[in-house]
């Protein structure tokens, strides 16, 4: 062993021997940040590699390859992985956000550790601790984003065994709470009746006369943008990247929607968004703006809420046994899993939902006037 003074003054230890009849040269680091016991140390940890027939130098490099691997193949490598996969393939910003807040704590638990090493019961520890604090569908949620990052690892080849499948049934089922709705139509009236004599904002009216009228998820209509909205043809082609199925939804708009959409124009037109914050223009509408209207209007939250429009419309539409109830699902955006069966359901039933918009839309005025 020798320390190498190159011409800049750098001082290099270095290991001379030879191997399969050649002279080699094996490094061991900078003087003085390596000291010359630790440059001793690796000499005779080279040498006892070497009186085994292996080649110090390359198993020096095998040895560096095996730490990258272990450091590319934990568990908070590849749950970044994920997140940057997420993110190019344009997930909304709102899931994004969730997302990153279950990861880190699934990565406060697991971060460090090789994911081809992780059992079930390391991962049941963390999400019994969720669970005890009452946060059930947390736990749920947090287990399945686990799960996701174990079938992006055997994807990837860094695993072959997704622990999280033995955890099912493990954690307490949550108790499904649905969202507040009003699904008699007599009642139903009475709640459009209120909306129609909205006196708050011009726009939150509205927003809920049009949650009404084409039942969206809120979030869809709330940011909504104007370049959405083809009046002339009555369309609202609502974007993959908002869509929750992150899949492109078009929607026909009857008569009076499209009339709704003229006046809010006249108040919003100027801008990007449809429904913009009353604070900002950058911003869209509040989905507790739109609670909140409801609650002025005397509707408890256990009886009415922006997302129950969605069950109020499901209900009477198929209660009226006038439409298909595929072209009802198809209305309201839930996705067929099967990908030859959701486009040919997108092309049977576009003109059935075109005439059912259009009966949803007088049948709404008609409760309205009725109650």
């Amino acid at each position: 062993m020798h320390l190498l003074v190159s011409p800049n003054g750098s001082k290099l230890w270095r290991l001379a021997y030879r191997f399969g009849g050649k002279q080699k040269t094996l490094a061991f680091g900078v003087y003085p940040h390596v000291s010359l016991s630790k440059a001793r140390e690796r000499r005779e940890e080279a040498k006892a590699v070497l009186a085994t027939g292996v080649d110090p130098a390359q198993f020096a490099k095998e040895e560096k390859a095996k730490k990258h691997a272990v450091a590319s193949n934990t568990f908070s490598a590849v749950a970044d992985e994920l997140l940057a996969k997420m993110e190019r393939e344009g997930r909304a910003e709102a899931t994004l956000v969730k997302t990153r807040w279950l990861m880190d704590m699934a990565k406060d638990a697991l971060g460090s550790r090789p994911v081809a090493e992780i059992t079930a019961a390391e991962i049941l520890a963390p999400l019994r601790k969720v669970e005890a604090k009452g946060n059930l569908e947390t736990a749920r949620r947090l287990r399945a984003l686990i799960g996701q990052v174990f079938r992006y690892a055997i994807a990837t080849a860094r695993t072959d065994n997704d622990p999280t499948f033995g955890l099912r049934g493990a954690l307490t089922t949550p108790k499904v709470t649905h969202r507040p709705a009003i699904t008699e139509a007599k009642a139903f009236g009475v709640l459009l009746k209120a909306i129609a004599d909205y006196d708050g904002a011009a726009q939150t009216r509205i927003a809920l006369q049009l949650m009404a009228l084409l039942y969206p998820r809120p979030g869809e209509l709330r940011q909504a943008e104007w370049c959405e909205f083809d009046l002339d043809a009555g369309v609202w082609i609502i974007p993959a990247s908002r869509a929750k199925m992150r899949r492109e939804h078009k929607k026909p708009l009857p008569e009076q929607a499209v009339n709704l959409l003229r006046e809010l124009q006249s108040i919003t037109g100027n801008g990007r968004l449809a429904f913009p914050a009353q604070t900002s223009m950058h911003r869209p509408l509040s989905e507790n703006t739109l609670n909140a209207a409801l609650r002025r209007m005397g509707f408890t939250k256990d009886q009415a809420s922006a997302h129950g429009f969605r069950a109020s419309a499901s209900t009477l539409l198929n209660e009226s046994g006038q439409w298909l109830p595929d072209a009802i699902e198809a209305e309201l955006g839930h996705v067929e899993s099967n990908a030859v069966r959701r486009a040919y359901h997108r092309a049977l039933y576009w003109d059935e939902r075109v005439r059912m918009q259009t009966w949803w839309a007088d049948e709404i005025e008609i409760m309205r006037t009725q109650s």
